[in-house]
């Protein structure tokens, strides 16, 4: 198409001055003032739609990152971490459908940043309950805790003050559990995550369909593709506050940081996961901020004034006379549209290429999912990583990753101009090898921490069947201890203890994180042991453990690159396969299908079946189900690894579909395609088809919600 040279005033720089006569001098400076203010005010939007997508992909990604402090916070088990995490989810599904189609009709910017200001209320409310639910307690022996009255672990003479000091103190208990029994105060968790997803509803249709509305139409992909590549930053700095946060403790600035006697390396240890929280819901207010300045429409630039509908345009909207264009919306029959929606919609199932693609997609987003969801915990139990440095690794090495993935795939796409078959080939061969070395992670794994009465007997042989009843011995049968404890010690035989209580220590010496247990007998009896003291904690894992970790690192740096590159191929699969009419319509089906069937239940039931392998359960106040305080190592290596595998598994099946009938449908129009060629057919061989060009390839960035899915 040929542009005058009063129409590339509007293209390049301001600094361009062609010569005019006077008498068009007011003409052109009034359409100079225009096109500036048109350029000024679209990217004054997209600097803060961009902010905007940094602060919602920050806030969701920190909840990823504080999955395991909000169950030991509020002794929850996974699985009702899971609904928490699915919750936000269901808050966008709520309102997605009555955003999308009033949005349009309202003042965008401003519901926009109305939006900001609902997420920035949920992330402060799922803050709230550390201000109201009192100090974090934990499990410990009174006489590791600076405390005025010492009790011997092992309550072998059951002395009267020991009973009346237990006596005493059971009245505070039972006022405590009064107090806990009606305060479930998870569900505000739960109900600020539930706003976060109705405040981040408007973003992203709202503000991509602002952008594409106003800005030139060669430069609108790339605007959208700035605000993408933008938003991949915010899970990078997301996981690196969480590690900042999961370092401090809970209760920091409320108690004596002195008197705390469990160290972040305790399967026990909560972060101060409510600070991050609070810093999210700031940014999510300063990025609201500026939409509330912004005017409802900007001037439309030169080049798009006079434009003809596009072949994305739906034909649920009516045509009318140019002139009515503003309003043409206003005016379509509510009887055509529903007239047009079955068919529609009968049309889009009927594509076999969409169905397959379709259910590919959500079993293995369900994979992705929920193996991102459970990531951190799985390394923490796995590898005995602290919360802090698991974020942190995940956050400067695996997010990066995936990003250089997406990028890799489009450009892959663009430097060897590859077609619908090449696209699906392409994302077919990154699920398999990137499964393929998923396969390798069950080798890296470590064994169980030796923990006496649960993996090994006292003996130091192998466990019995029921743990909870090998935790009574012979070596403690003369002391008065509980099976529901966790205040574990680590003998100087190299073996943790569940308490020292049921290590048989009789003597202790010290306070805190100093306290030395002396004439434990269980520590005595273990075959290697030499010595019958015992310190504070959990020992260390094996020697061969944290060079597992760095092979685990290699691997699963490797295999989210390898996954991430199918990404954009799979995108442009999805577009080129359905009608130009029908596109928008696939892509809300495509987003709601992966969001009800995927993003919810995927952190449910993976959270369900870690579940499954909890050794030891910690026990509340109260009484009833806590927090799992210890995992069996190898169960859940094959759960969480063969969960996701087996996933990854079968969309790979629907993948060979789907290349099965392309590939048919490229045979069939081979030897009937005429001579003109229909490019509209998915599958086509023709060397003039190749569906990729650099601007289709700058909006295939445009993936829905890669930046907190991966």
């Amino acid at each position: 198409m040929e542009i005058s040279s009063k129409e590339n005033t509007h293209f390049f720089s301001n600094n361009t001055i062609l010569p005019v006569d006077r008498s068009s001098f007011k003409s052109e400076s009034s359409a100079s003032k225009e096109k500036q203010s048109c350029c000024g005010g679209i990217k004054i939007f997209l600097g803060a739609l961009s902010f905007v997508y940094f602060a919602k992909a920050l806030s969701g990604s920190y909840l990823k990152s504080t999955i395991t402090q909000i169950e030991r916070r509020f002794d929850i088990p996974s699985s009702l971490v899971g609904v928490i995490d699915g919750s936000f989810e269901i808050g966008n599904l709520l309102i997605i459908i009555l955003v999308s189609y009033f949005g349009a009709k309202l003042h965008r910017p401003r519901i926009i940043g109305a939006g900001c200001l609902i997420m920035s209320a949920g992330t402060f409310l799922i803050a709230m309950p550390q201000f109201f639910m009192g100090r974090y307690r934990y499990e410990r022996f009174p006489s590791t805790i600076n405390s005025t009255v010492s009790l011997s672990p092992c309550l072998q003479d059951k002395s009267q003050t020991q009973l009346s000091a237990l006596e005493k103190s059971q009245p505070k208990i039972n006022a405590g559990c009064e107090k806990e029994a009606g305060s479930s105060m998870w569900i505000y968790v739960l109900l600020g995550n539930l706003l976060r997803g109705i405040g981040e509803t408007p973003i992203q249709p709202l503000g991509i369909a602002y952008i594409d509305d106003y800005a030139v139409e060669e430069n609108a992909a790339l605007y959208i593709g700035c605000v993408q590549t933008v938003a991949i930053i915010g899970p990078i700095f997301g996981f690196l506050l969480g590690s900042l946060c999961a370092k401090l403790y809970v209760d920091i600035g409320f108690v004596d940081l002195d008197s705390v006697t469990i160290s972040p390396k305790d399967v026990q240890w909560v972060g101060a996961w409510w600070l991050g929280y609070l810093i999210a819901g700031v940014i999510s207010i300063l990025a609201g901020i500026p939409f509330w300045f912004l005017p409802r429409h900007l001037p439309k630039p030169e080049s798009r004034k006079d434009s003809s509908t596009s072949s994305e345009h739906s034909k649920f909207i009516i045509e009318e006379n140019k002139d009515q264009s503003t309003s043409s919306w206003q005016q379509a029959k509510l009887a055509e549209m529903a007239k047009d929606f079955l068919p529609s919609l009968k049309n889009l199932f009927g594509n076999p290429v969409y169905i397959l693609y379709l259910c590919a997609s959500i079993i293995q987003f369900n994979s992705l999912i929920g193996m991102v969801t459970y990531k951190p915990k799985y390394i923490e139990q796995q590898y005995g990583q602290t919360s802090s440095k698991t974020n942190f690794v995940i956050g400067l090495i695996n997010i990066p990753a995936v990003a250089f993935g997406i990028f890799s795939g489009g450009l892959i796409m663009k430097r060897f101009g590859v077609g619908v078959l090449g696209a699906a080939k392409l994302s077919l061969g990154s699920s398999f090898f990137g499964y393929l070395l998923l396969l390798s992670l069950f080798a890296m794994g470590c064994e169980n921490s030796e923990v006496a009465g649960l993996t090994v007997s006292y003996h130091g042989t192998k466990p019995m069947s029921d743990h909870e009843q090998a935790l009574f011995s012979e070596c403690n049968s003369g002391c008065s201890c509980s099976r529901n404890d966790w205040d574990p010690i680590c003998g100087e035989n190299g073996v943790p203890y569940v308490s020292a209580c049921l290590a048989g220590c009789r003597a202790s010496n010290g306070t805190g994180k100093n306290t030395v247990f002396f004439n434990c007998s269980c520590v005595g009896t273990f075959e290697t042991s030499q010595s019958s003291s015992a310190v504070v904690g959990l020992c260390q894992k094996g020697n061969e453990c944290p060079k597992m970790f760095l092979y685990f690192l290699v691997i699963s740096v490797i295999t989210s690159y390898t996954l991430s590159v199918g990404g954009t191929p799979g995108y442009i699969l999805l577009l080129r396969c359905i009608k130009p009419h029908l596109k928008s319509f696939a892509l809300g089906i495509y987003t709601l299908a992966i969001r009800v069937l995927a993003g919810i239940p995927a952190p449910v039931y993976f959270g369900v079946a870690i579940d499954t392998t909890c050794l030891k359960w910690g026990s509340k106040r109260c009484g009833g189900r806590g927090a799992c305080r210890l995992y069996d190592s190898s169960a859940l290596r094959y759960v969480y690894l063969g969960l996701t595998l087996v996933l990854g598994t079968v969309s790979i099946f629907f993948s060979v579909a789907v290349l099965w009938v392309l590939r048919k449908r490229s045979s069939a129009q081979d030897e009937t395609l005429s001579a003109s060629g229909e490019r509209g057919a998915c599958g086509t061989k023709s060397r003039k088809d190749n569906f990729v060009n650099s601007d289709q390839l700058i909006q295939s960035t445009y993936w829905p919600e890669k930046e907190t899915r991966l």
